[in-house]
């Protein structure tokens, strides 16, 4: 089972209003960048959207280090939140079946948002650039 690392964010102007989504797998030293975006959505989906897509394009089993600066994805996808806001439900089980069909374990980490972590960062300028 390879090791992967999944860093995500999502960003959104009006709430709702244009967003954008970002994710960067790291694996082995190598990365893909994946970017996104949507003209009417709020912050919630284009986070969760970022990991859905960086899940999507793993095509064997792996665990993954979901890197984030949301709690909230971390408390839907973990089950910490056992009341899901209507808008995002899909996508959290959605999310949650690609893990189960493709037998990926996640993992959770919680990073500072704009605090110069470099990837998260990356991710930040990626998502805000696909709508503005």
């Amino acid at each position: 089972m390879y090791n992967v690392d999944l860093y995500v964010d999502g960003a959104c102007s009006g709430n709702p209003g244009p967003g954008g989504w970002a994710a960067i797998l790291v694996c082995k030293g190598q990365e893909r960048v994946y970017s996104g975006g949507c003209a009417d959505t709020t912050n919630n989906r284009m986070e969760l959207e970022a990991v859905r897509q960086g899940l999507l394009h793993l095509t064997v089993p792996c665990h993954v280090t979901i890197h984030t600066d949301s709690r909230n994805v971390i408390g839907w996808l973990s089950g910490e939140f056992k009341k899901k806001n209507g808008h995002i439900a899909d996508l959290v089980e959605c999310i949650r079946a690609i893990a189960l069909e493709h037998r990926h374990v996640l993992e959770f980490v919680k990073v500072t948002g704009h605090s110069g972590h470099a990837y998260n960062e990356r991710c930040d300028k990626l998502a805000r650039r696909d709508w503005q």
